[in-house]
């Protein structure tokens, strides 16, 4: 069973380290004291609003980061805290980003990294993997096979899964810090964010509620999983309305960062959207592809993984499920720099 920490207290405006120019100015936020954190500047990202149609959604362009997704969060803190702890080598399962965010942090701080990825992951983000030094092994066969062999492995290495780990949730959820303070510290209405693991949502989910119980904002905003159909575990059990697994096929997708078929924190994704009075939305590949078009058309260049967010943002629009004077925030997770090749197919053959 994979750990959570205690709810934390929550901070006010004025815990905020403002003259810290990274996610670690919501130090105070944190359970542990970190003295010397692995930092690359990770956070502080962008938020730009842009038309779509007759809304203004605002875009996270999480792609920022310093390895290039959202998951730098997690992984600066995660294993910041391991270092302190005496951990100098680290094992992870990754099927991209996390693996490059892992490989990136642990060479900034003098750590030895092994990433297992799955053999079908892009050849950027394995190039960018190897780039910093880490050693990879490539695994054949579907996603949770790359988990399954870094948990055989665990007995020789440590298993930093950021799936796993409690304390990358505790990095992740300085999105909705940083959104607070984006809003003049206030919560938005919506956030609109893909899911596979869940770590974003699940992160947004202790941010708000922290700072709720810190009375800092009035109430949650509503959190909105988008998830390819092909692949789309936690929408099947959201909408049959349990907290169990729900059988649903399974195909392959182009939003591979969201390829989890059984998410470890299912019961905590559920959680973190019910309370929040979200909802889960399962889009098509053809919708994924418009919304990457529609996205780049922007100035927005992302991988398709975030493009599926963008493509819920428009079925929400399309259910009146979001109203055009609410503040709704898109999270756009990666860049499509990672997947430059595939995105250049998908809109060639869309054309």
């Amino acid at each position: 069973m994979p750990l959570l920490i205690t709810p934390q207290r929550g901070i006010s405006r004025d815990d905020i380290e403002r003259g810290t120019r990274s996610l670690w100015r919501y130090r105070a936020s944190l359970p542990m004291d970190v003295s010397a954190p692995i930092s690359l500047g990770e956070g502080c990202t962008p938020l730009v609003q842009k038309g779509w149609g007759d809304f203004r959604p605002y875009f996270k362009l999480e792609w920022f980061s310093p390895t290039g997704s959202f998951k730098d969060r997690g992984t600066t803190v995660m294993l910041s805290y391991l270092r302190q702890m005496g951990v100098d080598a680290v094992l992870e399962d990754s099927s991209g980003n996390g693996g490059a965010s892992v490989a990136g942090y642990g060479a900034a701080g003098g750590m030895h990294v092994k990433i297992l990825a799955p053999a079908y992951t892009s050849s950027a983000k394995i190039a960018q993997v190897r780039a910093y030094g880490a050693e990879v092994q490539l695994v054949e066969g579907p996603r949770e096979e790359s988990e399954a062999e870094a948990i055989r492995q665990s007995e020789r290495i440590f298993y930093s899964s950021h799936n796993w780990q409690p304390f990358f949730l505790q990095g992740t959820k300085s999105i909705a810090y940083e959104l607070w303070e984006d809003f003049g510290f206030q919560a938005p209405d919506n956030i609109i964010m893909p899911v596979g693991a869940g770590s974003n949502l699940i992160g947004c989910d202790i941010g708000f509620k922290e700072l709720l119980a810190a009375g800092q904002i009035d109430r949650l905003p509503r959190l909105f999983g988008a998830q390819p159909l092909n692949c789309s575990p936690i929408d099947a059990s959201f909408q049959a309305g349990v907290d169990t697994p729900v059988e649903r096929e399974i195909f392959d997708s182009i939003s591979e960062g969201t390829m989890i078929k059984r998410p470890l924190r299912l019961r905590e994704n559920l959680a973190a959207l019910r309370d929040s009075r979200g909802e889960t939305v399962a889009v098509r590949e053809e919708e994924i592809i418009a919304a990457l078009r529609r996205m780049a058309g922007q100035g927005l260049f992302c991988e398709p993984t975030s493009a599926t967010a963008a493509a819920a943002l428009e079925i929400l629009i399309c259910r009146g499920v979001i109203k055009s004077g609410e503040r709704t925030v898109v999270l756009v997770t990666g860049t499509g720099a990672k997947t430059a090749p595939l995105i250049t197919q998908l809109l060639a053959r869309a054309e």
